[in-house]
């Protein structure tokens, strides 16, 4: 219990990371995540 109340205090979510772009970690990687979609979509058209 003590090991995951210390992950949960020192991963914040919610805290902007200048590596980020100013963006909270979770909202960075949604934002990843649809680039690699798009990505992956354009790939896909232009091999078919």
């Amino acid at each position: 219990m003590k090991i995951a109340t210390w992950i949960v205090d020192f991963y914040n979510t919610s805290r902007r990371h200048s590596a980020n772009d100013g963006l909270p970690p979770v909202t960075f990687e949604r934002q990843m995540i649809e680039k690699r979609q798009a990505s992956t979509a354009l790939l896909r058209a232009a091999v078919a």
